[in-house]
């Protein structure tokens, strides 16, 4: 079976906004491109795919916009062509190398994960915590950000269960950012 990984960056305080954090930098670019490299397919919900497709999808032209710098390219061109899977009941269809997920969450996350690979990597905040109240996520990735954000959506806000996690790994970087990587059920 292969793992579902849930990453995100998140403040001290919890906030997990994505504007809430620090910029990103050359460093946190490979980090997370190496995450996405990880996966065999990521898992979005509506909101998360829509803003990751806004930002990120190779334009028509087949030029990366002129505000992206060079270090941003290998980020881009990987979520770009991932395969993606997208959770949704209001979206009509989906396109950039993505499917929808209909009927029982539960159902249709098993099966993803039943099939060949390596892992899937699931990004966001509302599917991710339906996730984690079904104990379908296999490993969590926080990347703290050395931010007090004060205000908006905060880390797993509503989780019915506590989850025990187990350390596995840790990674610093130079920003103070701090990449902590966690199996389920530790």
């Amino acid at each position: 079976m292969r793992p579902l990984r849930y990453a995100i960056n998140v403040t001290l305080d919890g906030c997990c906004h994505h504007e809430a954090g620090l910029p990103p930098d050359e460093e946190s670019m490979r980090f997370w491109t190496a995450e996405l490299e990880r996966a065999d397919a990521l898992l979005f919900g509506r909101v998360t795919y829509e803003m990751m497709e806004s930002a990120w999808r190779r334009p028509t032209s087949g030029t990366w916009p002129s505000w992206m710098d060079a270090w941003q390219i290998p980020f881009a061109e990987t979520i770009d062509g991932a395969r993606k899977h997208v959770v949704s009941s209001t979206l009509p269809e989906v396109d950039w190398n993505a499917e929808l997920l209909r009927g029982d969450l539960r159902d249709a996350v098993e099966q993803l994960k039943n099939g060949p690979g390596e892992g899937l990597f699931v990004g966001g905040v509302m599917l991710p915590l339906a996730l984690a109240d079904l104990e379908l996520i296999d490993e969590y990735v926080f990347v703290v950000q050395p931010v007090l954000a004060g205000h908006g959506p905060t880390l797993l806000a509503g989780l019915r269960e506590r989850i025990q996690l187990e350390l596995v790994d840790r990674e610093e970087f130079r920003s103070g950012v701090t990449a902590l990587r966690f199996r389920a059920g530790g």
